[in-house]
């Protein structure tokens, strides 16, 4: 206080105030700061308590914190799944079973004129190799890695119209998206024409005829998942995930080029889940071959929200016996843009996001 206290213009308000920051921070009682300075004991009486903004805590019960908990939340998605692979198995227990036997059939065919069935083989490593390529050079790392400079370079020497740095973060999308196309649909298809030139690709998944005859069933799964989109939608973090491509809002052509993107991609992995992996697998697996794919599929959903990823086995199932059965990909693609749409749309306008113009400008 005696350095204060040498100042002649201290203002004595201010020094009240001072005061009584210190004895707040000192534990100290305001009296013992001001010694025997009559018009600061003064001033320290006038300041009136700021009253604390407090708030009662809501009440929490026990099973409001166990919900919280790690443990627990790393533990839900098991219950979970026990219960929905009963009505699951009730389901589709009849089409899996037709599908074992003509398995069985097919085998016992091979074996009686000693022929083996290479397909698996060649799917499964296969499978492997691309995901693998994938996982290391499929995605935004590699892109800002080797194909920026790649692009500026290009720009540099007159293609002006790329504007790689307004548009940086969608050609790492594009880059995405095209890795998949090419690793999902054209590496497969390739290598199978190559290998296995009686097959006819339509039988893996490509068959438009019987898609509407099975329509209902995805529909009825849309309008299943549409209002668990609602509800989560009203998640405080889902807006901050959804959509993938960050820059959707700032224009109609930046959120329009992302779907598309994002709907190729989409396709390329239904066709290379449940379309060829199953279509090469179904002759020697049967039904088991459903389930062998879902565990890739859901693997690739690493890195997505904890529940989300254990949701995929639950749709690589059903998906997978929908495709197996209707040998057609199609229902299945158009119920996945349909919800991941509906998902990017949410967001934005929950955000107030949407875009107002079509060229972003710049």
């Amino acid at each position: 206080m005696v350095e204060c206290l040498v100042f002649s213009r201290c203002d004595i308000g201010d020094l009240a105030v001072r005061v009584l920051t210190r004895a707040a921070m000192t534990g100290t009682a305001p009296s013992s700061l001001v010694g025997d300075s009559a018009p600061l004991a003064d001033a320290i009486a006038a300041v009136e308590p700021l009253p604390l903004p407090l708030e009662a805590l809501p009440t929490v019960g026990w099973t409001e914190v166990l919900a919280v908990h790690p443990l627990m939340k790393g533990l839900l998605p098991f219950p979970l799944l026990i219960a929905l692979a009963v009505p699951i198995w009730w389901v589709f227990r009849k089409w899996w079973q037709e599908m074992d036997r003509e398995s069985a059939l097919d085998r016992a065919r091979r074996v009686s004129v000693g022929e083996a069935d290479h397909r698996p083989a060649v799917c499964l490593m296969l499978i492997g190799a691309i995901l693998t390529f994938h996982e290391y050079y499929g995605g935004r790392s590699f892109y800002e890695a080797v194909l920026r400079d790649e692009l500026k370079a290009l720009e540099q020497a007159g293609l002006a119209w790329l504007k790689v740095s307004k548009y940086d973060v969608l050609y790492g999308y594009v880059w995405w998206s095209m890795s998949r196309v090419v690793g999902y649909v054209v590496v497969p298809i390739v290598t199978w024409k190559l290998l296995f030139k009686h097959d006819n690709l339509l039988d893996y998944g490509l068959r438009l005829k019987g898609t509407w005859k099975h329509a209902w069933i995805y529909g009825g799964l849309m309008a299943l998942v549409g209002p668990v989109v609602f509800i989560v939608a009203k998640q405080p973090d889902f807006g901050s995930y959804y959509p993938f491509y960050k820059f959707s809002s700032r224009s109609w052509f930046d959120l329009l080029a992302w779907e598309a993107m994002y709907f190729a991609q989409f396709f390329a992995l239904e066709f290379f889940f449940r379309g060829w992996m199953i279509g090469a697998l179904r002759a020697s697996m049967g039904s088991a071959a459903i389930f062998a794919m879902s565990l890739p599929y859901c693997m690739i959903h690493y890195g997505k929200p904890y529940l989300e990823a254990h949701g995929a086995i639950i749709a690589g199932v059903v998906l997978g016996t929908l495709s197996m059965r209707t040998r057609s990909i199609y229902g299945g693609f158009f119920l996945h843009i349909g919800v991941a749409a509906l998902m990017d749309f949410l967001s934005l306008y929950k955000r107030g996001a949407l875009p107002t113009v079509f060229w972003a400008p710049g």
